[in-house]
């Protein structure tokens, strides 16, 4: 059985918010699997929030830009060590401009952008050149490209998240500010997928489960778990995708119905999120 540490706990109680003798006990019982450990919290009825395992401290710029016709949009995230670095106005001209780059050359990967010339260079090398000058470690440690009709940008809170959004149907002045309102939801919420088809079949079945454990727990009939874990699949659908999701602006509808009521039949496609952490 795995070592459970003092540190282990309090990542958890991070994550979780649940308390520090249910996070060792979910530790124990999982061997110190942290995903595991969630589950184990939230079968037995803990109250977990929406904090993730990969929330960890690190600064820099996120950039989401689209082309002068919205058919394509990158984002762009550069890393660095501390808040003052990722505050400077030097830095995010540099971010900025690594992004133009990936506009201009549509770059299959990070790799691929990072081997692009870049002001007499390649970019690796360029990013080399300000490591040495910032005296911070820097790096592209995420880059995003979405193709397609329409594609609308967002960034939030200062260069910490960005967001593409792919609409369906060619941009236009009113849709364009729905799919703005769309990309803030994304930023706000975090949903996982864009509609119920597109959830990973395994997150669904972990999600049954667990709400078959959760009404074991309460003590409801056997026969009775799987109509009552399909009801919270339901809810789950609706608070983590996003054409499910209500809309932040107005209660009383849908994302779906609120880009249908736009424009018939516009719709999202895909999105991106990129978040420091």
């Amino acid at each position: 059985m795995s070592t459970i540490s003092a540190a282990d706990v309090n990542k958890l109680r991070q994550m979780t918010g649940a308390g520090m003798m249910d996070c060792k006990k979910a530790l124990t019982e999982s061997n110190g699997d942290f995903e595991a450990a969630v589950d184990y919290l939230r079968k037995k009825g803990a109250k977990v929030s929406a904090a993730r395992a990969d929330r960890e401290a690190k600064e820099g710029a996120v950039i989401a830009k689209t082309s002068p016709d919205r058919k394509l949009g990158v984002i762009v995230q550069l890393s660095c060590e501390t808040d003052f670095v990722a505050k400077n106005e030097d830095f995010v001209k540099f971010a900025q401009s690594i992004a133009d780059l990936a506009l201009a050359h549509k770059p299959a990967n990070a790799e691929a952008l990072k081997a692009l010339p870049f002001d007499g260079a390649t970019l690796a090398e360029r990013i080399t050149d300000q490591v040495g000058k910032i005296g911070e470690k820097i790096d592209v440690v995420r880059y995003e490209i979405i193709e397609g009709e329409n594609i609308v940008s967002y960034i939030h809170g200062a260069n910490r998240l960005g967001v593409l959004v792919s609409l369906n149907l060619a941009s236009n002045d009113a849709n364009s500010v729905a799919g703005k309102d769309v990309a803030m939801q994304v930023a706000a919420l975090n949903p996982i997928a864009v509609d119920k088809d597109d959830v990973d079949p395994t997150v669904i079945a972990r999600e049954i489960e667990i709400g078959k454990e959760q009404a074991r727990a309460e003590g409801k009939p056997e026969a009775m778990l799987e109509k009552i874990a399909q009801g919270k699949l339901g809810k789950f659908y609706k608070d983590s995708t996003l054409m499910n999701q209500e809309f932040v602006k107005d209660g009383s509808k849908t994302i779906a119905q609120m880009l249908n009521e736009v424009e018939k039949g516009l719709a999202v496609k895909a999105f991106v999120r990129v978040a420091l952490g």
